[in-house]
């Protein structure tokens, strides 16, 4: 599974939360920031990488995610544990404690929900 440019992702994002729509109906769910002939083209290069597929209405196209949100973010999740942090989490929450992006509350319920699972 290749990595996303963000407009691309921007576009899945649309889609998994529409779960299925036409063109017009992601430019509008991007609050028509992007061009529709942009939509489109974005459109067709991820239906070319696999990401989503389409049924025929007509000449219209609707369009839906192939791969799941929870699939892509697992993927990329684990790229990103490999190549920054060593396959370890523990490398990962202590990179975000130190950057002072999570805080001890967050920490504690992370801890709740592992000790939950024992």
């Amino acid at each position: 599974m290749e990595k996303l440019t963000n407009k691309e992702e921007e576009i899945m994002q649309a889609l998994w939360k529409l779960e299925k729509a036409f063109a017009k109906e992601v430019q509008a769910e991007l609050n028509n920031t992007v061009h529709y002939n942009t939509v489109s083209t974005i459109i067709r290069n991820l239906e070319e990488k696999g990401y989503i597929d389409h049924k025929a209405f007509g000449k219209t196209h609707q369009y839906y995610p192939v791969i799941t949100k929870e699939a892509y973010r697992n993927n990329f999740v684990g790229k990103a544990m490999t190549q920054y942090f060593n396959n370890s989490y523990k490398n990962m929450v202590s990179f975000f404690a130190k950057e002072e992006k999570i805080t001890a509350e967050e920490l504690r319920e992370i801890l709740n929900v592992i000790e939950q699972k024992k």
